[in-house]
């Protein structure tokens, strides 16, 4: 299964609960970067942090799929045991 097909495929709840968090922690993190007045730079760090795990977050989440869907015809991957 392509990366294409991951991102299109649909997310189980879990996951998608994740990456709701994720984009929330990405916003935060982008909205203390882009604060209009002087931070500290312990802030300004824990910004980009917030940020950086946030975008990883909700990209990991949304490419995962569950194991039935990586397992249908149209990867090629079979079940064991399963009939050609």
């Amino acid at each position: 299964m392509n990366i294409v097909k991951r991102a299109k495929a649909p997310t189980p709840k879990f996951f998608k609960v994740l990456r709701n968090i994720g984009l929330a922690l990405a916003a935060v993190g982008g909205t203390i970067l882009a604060a209009p007045i002087a931070l500290p730079t312990l802030v300004g760090s824990v910004g980009g942090y917030l940020a950086v795990a946030g975008g990883v977050l909700s990209a990991i989440s949304q490419i995962t799929t569950s194991y039935d869907d990586a397992l249908s015809p149209s990867t090629g991957i079979r079940r064991a045991g399963s009939k050609v």
